[in-house]
């Protein structure tokens, strides 16, 4: 073969060339992935707008539930009311287990937002012997939340630990269900707490488990801590 029939034979060969970013041929290996990890995600391209807060009316509300053993329930739930008080929407918290008059960070950080957060609870537990007590306590605190779900006035409603009340049978599905569900139109609810029933689970449009894979009081002796869990 001549010297020129090389250079054509070059010519006609396909050629791996750079390419952009974020659609390189992962068959060509001089495709430009930059430094990321080649298994890393691709990052979503996002056209910048404005974001704007739809009408109620035009929007889908949702209903959110956040269970699992793991730690991050509630939290999970406190980072989407920033996000909200953000685009200055309307939220409110309503706690089931929380010590009415005791102040958390979440309390203090809402008085300074405008945000409703209610303690509701007067301390019962799962290791309560005053199960009526409960059970009428968990009643007063379910009628305060259909209060606030139907009075249209909140983006968001969150129920923080309302799992517990129903998984004991404090609450009947049958009488919260329908309640969440005839809420007023575009209003997103999230529910929080361990042990949410297979009802609660089928009902929900979003469902996120934390898992518990390891905790500082379990492996080091360390308990709650002001600003992380207080």
């Amino acid at each position: 073969m001549t010297q020129d029939d090389e250079r054509s034979s070059d010519l006609r060969r396909p050629r791996c060339r750079p390419a952009p970013r974020d659609t390189a041929d992962p068959r060509c290996s001089t495709g430009d992935r930059g430094d990321r990890h080649p298994k890393a995600p691709v990052p979503k391209q996002r056209t910048p707008g404005p974001y704007r807060v739809p009408p109620r009316e035009r929007r889908t509300g949702l209903v959110i539930l956040n269970t699992g053993d793991g730690k991050g329930k509630t939290t999970a739930a406190l980072g989407t009311l920033l996000r909200a008080r953000g685009r200055d929407m309307t939220v409110a918290m309503m706690q089931f287990l929380k010590t009415e008059g005791v102040k958390r960070g979440e309390h203090i950080a809402a008085e300074k937002l405008g945000v409703e957060i209610v303690p509701m609870g007067a301390g019962f537990t799962w290791l309560s012997e005053r199960i009526e007590e409960d059970r009428a306590l968990a009643r007063e605190c379910w009628a305060q939340c259909r209060e606030v779900l139907d009075s249209g006035r909140y983006d968001i409603v969150i129920f923080d630990e309302l799992t517990y009340p129903l998984a004991y049978g404090w609450l009947d599905h049958d009488e919260v269900l329908p309640a969440i569900r005839d809420r007023p139109a575009g209003t997103h609810v999230i529910i929080t707490g361990r042990m949410a029933t297979p009802e609660l689970i089928e009902f929900a449009d979003l469902v996120t488990e934390m898992k518990d894979v390891k905790h500082p009081y379990r492996t080091r002796g360390i308990g709650a801590q002001p600003g992380l869990e207080l």
